[in-house]
């Protein structure tokens, strides 16, 4: 999945999930400031994410990076760390030979 996909899909969830307005959406866009996020919606876009992406976040292994998201950006950086976590040896580029 390449990056605008995910950059598609977390776009969609956020109009839908929050009744947020595409052209409010870049990448650069806060998810507090600029979105009006709380904790509460954190955790609904997280579990959201989940489901969309078929990913569980480990709570002691995922914690901190779910911390440092602040913008969209951050979100499509750690899907694509997850992906990676969970894709065979292949797709991460290592072979084992």
């Amino acid at each position: 999945m390449t990056e605008q996909e995910i950059s598609n899909r977390v776009k969609k969830i956020l109009i839908e999930e929050f009744e947020l307005k595409e052209e409010e959406l870049n990448d650069d866009t806060s998810l507090y400031d600029e979105m009006g996020l709380d904790s509460l919606d954190s955790v609904d876009l997280i579990v959201a994410l989940e489901r969309e992406f078929s990913f569980k976040v480990i709570r002691n292994v995922d914690e901190e990076k779910i911390r440092a998201i602040r913008k969209l950006k951050d979100i499509y950086c750690f899907i694509i760390e997850k992906q990676k976590t969970l894709a065979g040896p292949e797709q991460r580029g290592i072979i084992d030979r």
